[in-house]
C-alpha cells in the first residue's frame, strides 16, 4: 500500500523535476501552486507527470481524472492521487 507521505514525497519530487528548479523537494510547502513564483507546472507537463506518477506509485490514473477538479496546488495532486490508491486497495 501507498500511504500519504510516500504520495507526497513522489509529487514533490516530480513538480520540482519537471519545473527545473534546484531545489529540495521536501522544502516545497503542500500550498505551494503548481504553476506560481516557484513552481512552473504547464498543462503538457502536469501530465507528463501523472504519467511518471503512475510508473512511480503502480496506480492507473483514470482518464476523466479531471473531470469537475481543479489542480491548483500540490496538495490539490497529492489528495486526488491518495485517494484513488485508496480506492483501489
Amino acid at each position: 500500500m501507498t500511504d500519504r507521505p510516500h504520495i507526497n514525497e513522489a509529487v514533490k519530487r516530480l513538480v520540482v523535476r519537471e519545473s527545473r528548479i534546484s531545489v529540495d523537494p521536501g522544502t516545497i510547502d503542500d500550498l505551494e501552486p503548481l504553476n506560481g513564483d516557484l513552481l512552473r507546472v504547464n498543462s503538457l507537463g502536469f501530465l507528463g507527470m501523472l504519467v511518471r506518477l503512475e510508473d512511480e506509485l503502480d496506480v492507473m490514473l483514470p482518464d476523466d481524472i479531471f473531470a469537475g477538479r481543479a489542480f491548483t496546488t500540490v496538495a490539490d495532486l497529492v489528495d486526488v492521487v491518495v485517494d484513488l490508491v485508496k480506492e483501489e486497495s
